[in-house]
């Protein structure tokens, strides 16, 4: 008899081999999953890491898979709700809607959201127009300027509190904000460099400015006061990043622009 296995067979299970984070605790499971189903928050508005396919209704990315292998180590099932923007999947964290938000690690929301360590970054940049005369990210911040950008976003948070002179335009979504930035003509449009990047096609002659103002991390988000579970969370997204599997899936779904984040200093 002949048995054939085939590389990518083989790279499964050495992947599957690799991922070895510590036996979860009852008391960690409990808090991760206190309905006995593991509530995963979805931000559909970053298409970076989740997508939902408008015929079906089914939802893939990066950020599903990996609330699916959360849920396969901690022994429970998968429930994947989702949410329009990141707003709303951060108010429903904090409520308890879900066990789990997936969203960056933005520090306006650690007051009611706990973090783990980031397990991917995505740099954060500005679209301009083609008359623009900035050329450097610190151009853009001068007076009179003004910057659309989706409201309650993590570079929105990051830019309310970093600004010094230049006015933020928000507007509810991503592509609602471009359409402003366009109508408006305003100076410039915020938002995560890989999703720009098709508005430079679309708007001719305009550009992305080099650099990042910020870089987001994205993380997974419980409520505060759950702290049974914050200790295997953190091994979990190391684990995950270490053992190449986040690597893996950036790889599976074809998604340009994201990286896997660094290791997360020790606590």
């Amino acid at each position: 008899m002949t048995i054939e296995i085939t590389i990518e067979f083989i790279g499964l299970l050495l992947l599957s081999a690799c991922a070895t984070t510590s036996a979860v605790t009852p008391a960690a499971q409990s808090d991760l999953a206190p309905t006995g189903k593991l509530r995963a928050g979805i931000n559909l508005e970053n298409v970076l890491l989740a997508v939902k396919d408008p015929s079906s209704g089914a939802v893939r990315g990066v950020a599903v898979d990996l609330a699916h292998e959360l849920g396969r180590r901690i022994g429970v099932p998968v429930e994947i709700l989702t949410f329009e923007t990141a707003g709303r999947i951060a108010d429903a964290v904090k409520t308890g809607a879900c066990d789990i938000a997936f969203i960056a690690a933005e520090p306006t929301r650690s007051a009611e959201i706990t973090f783990s360590p980031a397990y991917v970054e995505i740099e954060a940049t500005y679209l301009v127009p083609a008359e623009s005369s900035f050329r450097t990210i610190a151009d853009v911040d001068r007076e009179g300027g003004r910057i659309a950008v989706a409201a309650n976003t993590a570079y929105d948070l990051y830019l309310s509190r970093s600004l010094q002179h230049a006015k933020l335009v928000r507007v509810k979504g991503a592509s609602s904000a471009f359409n402003v930035f366009v109508a408006d003509r305003l100076e410039a449009l915020a938002g995560l460099r890989p999703m720009l990047i098709p508005y430079v096609e679309t708007l001719p002659g305009s550009y992305l400015l080099d650099g990042r103002f910020t870089a987001i991390q994205q993380a997974i988000g419980i409520s505060k006061g759950r702290d049974a579970s914050i200790g295997y969370l953190r091994a979990f997204i190391e684990d995950v990043k270490a053992s190449g599997w986040v690597a893996q899936a950036i790889e599976r779904h074809g998604v340009r622009g994201l990286s896997v984040a660094p290791k997360a200093p020790a606590h």
